[in-house]
């Protein structure tokens, strides 16, 4: 019977990966920490970006978020690949999580100077491109941590639903594709008219953290199955055994 679970699932990972899962998830939710440690951010038209920006006096308690998540995304998207089956949509919804994670430590590493949503001279300098490289790369890492987020939570959901794995993906991670997709395309308007651009990445970040914690949920409820028919397939056994050897 376990032989022919696996052959049918994808397999399951140990109980400290789905763990390292749902700590990323958390850990991607640091931004919230901007109302006791960086107030003065403006919620509503600030980037997120700019409670890392270095001269922030946070700065590393954010960028450690970003960091840490990005190192244990990486580390389940490996043991994914190397534990769980390789189907197409399951490889590429994977690979995306790895990118995912690589992306998010870039957006620690190539933070930004200053916050321009507070500071005159810092928006000036931004127009003027009298920045450092760091801070315009910034924008290059936020768009593909959003790109590979988006992508790993829809392909997994796809292969979900055309493997007939991970209920749980199957049955939520489109719609958290989908609202992630809106929001993104309503950020680009927001962008153009410059308004509200801290509220809708806000939403795009809070978004991500429940794809990652999905995917927690998904893989935890996977093993746990597992277990479950690990376990009865065990208390029958004896009772098969018993009948087996019994006199005709």
């Amino acid at each position: 019977m376990d032989a022919g679970r696996r052959r049918r699932g994808p397999g399951v990972l140990p109980g400290f990966v789905v763990v390292i899962a749902a700590v990323a998830g958390v850990s991607y939710t640091a931004w919230i920490l901007e109302f006791l440690f960086s107030p003065n951010i403006d919620v509503v038209d600030g980037y997120v970006s700019e409670l890392s920006a270095r001269d922030q006096p946070y700065h590393l308690v954010f960028s450690a978020g970003d960091f840490i998540t990005g190192v244990l995304t990486i580390g389940v998207a490996l043991a994914a690949l190397l534990m769980l089956r390789r189907r197409p949509w399951a490889v590429i919804g994977w690979t995306s999580l790895l990118l995912f994670g690589v992306w998010a430590i870039g957006d620690s590493l190539f933070s930004m100077d200053c916050a321009p949503s507070i500071d005159t001279t810092c928006a000036l300098r931004e127009r003027a491109e009298r920045v450092s490289f760091s801070h315009q790369f910034h924008s290059v890492t936020s768009s593909l941590v959003i790109f590979f987020g988006i992508a790993a939570v829809l392909a997994l959901s796809i292969a979900a639903r055309r493997y007939g794995w991970w209920p749980v993906l199957a049955h939520w991670g489109w719609l958290l594709a989908l609202t992630q997709t809106v929001v993104t395309l309503g950020t680009l308007v927001l962008m153009y008219l410059g308004v509200w651009l801290g509220l809708a990445q806000r939403l795009q970040i809070s978004v991500l953290c429940l794809g990652l914690l999905v995917i927690a949920w998904a893989l935890n409820v996977d093993r746990l199955r597992y277990r479950q028919a690990c376990d009865a397939a065990a208390s029958t056994k004896p009772a098969r055994e018993k009948a087996g050897s019994s006199p005709r």
